[in-house]
């Protein structure tokens, strides 16, 4: 597996806990079906003058119907893109500097391989002098739209206190058909161990009546 760090950040060792969210996200459907093409957007603001860089990444990961939920096929992110094309990053931000969305990757599902059933996109903060979480990066935000539909709108609010999380998960079913599913799911995690943790089994807002465990 690829190694996602930009640089060599301050020694620290990771937490393996995960945390779900309810908070942050938009009034949407959190289920569509019949989905062909989408875009995810990621925007941030840059950090203050004389701080680090405030730098995120959007990482995608693909799994097989035979493991759906182990080490992934491959993974599209700022330093590797898919072997077809199927999945890639169209822009790349370090700073958050610019107007609109800084990252956007697109998703050719109706192309990828029939192999592949199982997609999820998540994002992670690059550490590097100092540590951050999602609270510390202003007005961090995503979109997953499909055309000129919006899927899902969120400000990663519900897990300011993680510096990675999963966003969407999109399944392909027996007809080839692809479904997407919001999962807002956070990880302690820098983003090398993230992209390896990912993939784990999601569990739904609606699966999970009682909300986010205790930490």
């Amino acid at each position: 597996m690829s190694v996602l760090r930009r640089s060599v950040g301050v020694g620290h060792t990771w937490g393996v806990h995960s945390h779900r969210s309810r908070g942050g996200g938009s009034p949407l459907s959190s289920v569509s079906k019949g989905i062909k093409k989408v875009e995810v957007g990621l925007k941030w603001d840059p950090s203050p003058i004389g701080e680090p860089a405030n730098d995120l990444d959007i990482i995608a990961a693909t799994y097989t119907a035979d493991a759906p939920y182990g080490s992934p096929v491959y993974l599209v992110h700022f330093d590797s893109r898919s072997p077809d094309g199927t999945i890639s990053l169209n822009r790349d931000s370090r700073t958050g500097q610019g107007f609109g969305y800084d990252e956007v990757m697109t998703l050719e599902l109706d192309r990828l391989a029939p192999t592949l059933t199982r997609v999820v996109v998540g994002v992670a903060i690059q550490q590097h002098e100092e540590e951050k979480v999602f609270g510390d990066i202003t007005n961090a935000a995503f979109r997953i739209r499909e055309g000129h539909t919006d899927l899902a709108l969120n400000n990663l609010a519900g897990v300011s206190g993680c510096s990675a999380s999963t966003i969407a998960e999109f399944t392909r079913d027996a007809s080839g058909a692809w479904s997407f599913r919001e999962v807002i799911h956070g990880f302690d995690a820098d983003p090398t161990s993230f992209a390896s943790r990912m993939g784990g089994e999601l569990i739904s807002l609606d699966q999970d009546p009682a909300g986010p465990p205790a930490t």
